[in-house]
């Protein structure tokens, strides 16, 4: 089942991010469908976040997606060369994003293989965040989208994971966010070999 706009209006990032993990990110690329099983998000709280693109209430061409009432993609590009894929929540103005770490191909197999060069065994396809991106095919051309579209959504298929399955444990790669940087924003599925590193506790 589809998940409905309400359900992005949530205001608590945290919970949503946490949510999130076992729902299934749908891309449609000229009518090719595939998917995968999310396993690793981080939360990012907007105007108060040292980590955020939006700290402060900045306000750019880049992050002005994450000021739109929530469901919609944010997606940016990282280093210059790796799209990176959020999912914008709360209320018009309050620009929380969710970014989706790593998946679990699910849906459309061999097209993720095609477009990641690897067989979909091998954990690198889609573990990290550009990876993920790219093994659904979601570029900047996907960015401001509506989650509640037929290009891209999220669905819940009932994968449920006990408590003590999913880990907490502070976000990747943001040391500049002071101590922000240690907060416990980052959720993933304990062993599941597609996450990204460090994928420890």
């Amino acid at each position: 089942m589809k998940l409905d706009a309400a359900y992005y209006l949530n205001d608590d990032v945290i919970w949503l991010a946490k949510d999130l993990i076992g729902k299934v990110l749908y891309s449609n690329i000229n009518g090719n469908i595939t998917a995968g099983i999310i396993v690793e998000t981080e939360a990012y709280f907007g105007v108060a976040d040292k980590a955020s693109h939006a700290y402060c209430g900045r306000r750019t061409n880049r992050t002005e997606t994450m000021y739109n009432l929530g469901g919609v993609a944010y997606v940016y590009l990282c280093y210059g060369m790796h799209n990176l894929f959020n999912v914008v929540s709360s209320a018009s103005g309050e620009p929380h994003a969710i970014l989706i770490r790593a998946i679990e191909p699910l849906i459309g197999l061999e097209i993720i293989e095609e477009r990641r060069k690897m067989p979909f065994t091998k954990s690198a396809i889609s573990s990290g965040p550009g990876s993920a991106a790219k093994a659904l095919g979601i570029d900047r051309s996907f960015n401001a989208k509506s989650l509640t579209g037929n290009e891209i959504w999220i669905e819940d298929h009932n994968i449920k994971y006990p408590e003590e399955q999913i880990a907490v444990t502070p976000r990747v790669g943001i040391a500049y966010a002071q101590e922000h940087a240690l907060l416990p924003l980052r959720f993933f599925v304990k062993g599941n070999k597609y996450v990204s590193k460090p994928n420890k506790i």
